[in-house]
């Protein structure tokens, strides 16, 4: 029998719970943030555009490679102590990139805010389902809902306060993350020190010598590289200000968010997860090719990002699946793993982007990534021996909550 307890737990919810979820919607709102701000950037600071995709690099590559010494950090020193430190860092960095009078200086402060984001956003998701009412099922749910919220509201935050001036973001996102950092202090409990299990720093490393994850962690490097040309890139041929951006991103981040949350359990409930793989990664190769196509227009090359949104919703929902079900490592690991591999696809991409414009013609760097999306799609067909597991089982909703914490930062 269901009790109302249970049909209400996402609603009803202890305040640690509230206090690490909020926190989620900011930390994920980092990731689209600086989107409508890249052209004022560049234009105050005298900024090259791949100087300012730069922004994006060094956050990217900061976050993925701290990815792999995360469950080692938290799994020694518990974690209350590795969201604080995460929020910390961010709050200290976001003010100092607010700060900054060069364009070099903000990439250095943002390498520090995705070591923070990477510490944050890994151990979040475990948080909030050892405090939840309700059941995982629900706990997953809120966490999936912070997710799309930030992802969503990042660009537009980004655009509205961008508007005022570039500086103004970093502002915003240091003051919010200090609130979730006071509320995380007052509100989340110690961690009981002696129920701690402590990871081997090699077991990330070692992961990815698995035939699945090797093959899941390959495709989703030059996936990447689609997901993010489409995101950092496009800022810069739109020709929009940072409203007009703002507004353009948060439709795509809320495609992502609609379509992962929802659209994306409905085909994995039909169709087996490697042919959603293989069937939407063309899907996506095709909506790249179109940008490119199209980039003249700036009303048909805003529909093309928030088609992509649709589709980038279901990748990210379904490959973050496949890592779960791929092995038989403990899916925190796998999960770090794979996403340490994955995010340096999304660090290239956008300085690889504007170098291939400035190259060749603006249209090129779509036409890149569509190619690349291609080759993941190619990847996940030669690999399919590799990954007859995915297929088929599941896992236990603990394991299953730790491992989309992980996949999904």
């Amino acid at each position: 029998m269901t009790t109302t307890s249970e049909k209400n737990g996402i609603l009803s919810q202890p305040k640690e719970v509230w206090a690490v979820a909020g926190a989620c919607v900011i930390a994920f709102m980092g990731i689209g943030l600086v989107d409508p701000i890249l052209p004022a950037i560049a234009n105050d600071l005298g900024a090259t555009p791949t100087e300012t995709e730069l922004l994006f690099t060094s956050y990217l590559l900061i976050t993925g490679l701290a990815m792999l010494v995360t469950s080692w950090t938290s799994s020694r020193i518990g974690a209350r102590r590795t969201l604080l430190i995460g929020l910390g860092l961010i709050v200290v960095f976001a003010l100092a990139a607010a700060l900054s009078g060069d364009v070099e200086t903000v990439i250095g402060f943002r390498a520090g805010w995705g070591l923070g984001n990477a510490l944050f956003i890994s151990t979040a998701l475990a948080t909030i389902v050892g405090s939840a009412r309700g059941g995982t099922a629900s706990a997953i749910v809120l966490y999936e809902a912070a997710l799309g919220i930030g992802i969503a509201v990042g660009p537009l935050l980004g655009g509205l306060l961008g508007n005022i001036t570039w500086r103004a973001p970093f502002f915003g996102t240091a003051a919010l993350m200090a609130i979730g950092f006071i509320a995380i202090t007052v509100l989340l409990k110690a961690d009981d020190r002696a129920s701690l299990t402590p990871t081997r720093l090699s077991a990330p490393f070692r992961a990815l010598a698995n035939p699945a994850l090797a093959v899941l962690a390959s495709a989703a490097l030059f996936y990447n590289i689609g997901f993010f040309v489409l995101l950092a890139y496009s800022p810069f041929p739109l020709g929009l200000g940072a409203i007009g951006l703002g507004l353009t991103f948060f439709g795509w981040g809320l495609s992502l968010a609609i379509t992962s949350v929802w659209i994306a359990p409905l085909l994995t409930a039909r169709f087996r997860r490697t042919t959603v793989l293989w069937s939407v990664l063309p899907l996506l190769a095709l909506d790249l090719v179109a940008a490119g196509l199209v980039i003249d227009s700036t009303a048909a090359l805003v529909v093309a990002i928030i088609v992509g949104g649709l589709l980038l919703g279901v990748l990210n929902t379904v490959l973050t699946e496949c890592v779960m079900e791929a092995t038989d490592l403990p899916r925190s690991v796998a999960s770090s793993a794979y996403s340490s591999v994955r995010f340096l696809g999304g660090a290239a991409a956008p300085p690889l982007a504007t170098l291939l414009a400035e190259a060749f013609v603006p249209a090129t760097a779509y036409f890149v990534a569509a190619g690349s999306v291609l080759l993941a799609a190619v990847i996940v067909l030669v690999g399919l021996p590799a990954l007859r597991r995915v297929d088929t089982g599941s896992e236990p909703a603990m394991v299953e909550a730790e491992a989309i914490g992980v996949g999904d930062a």
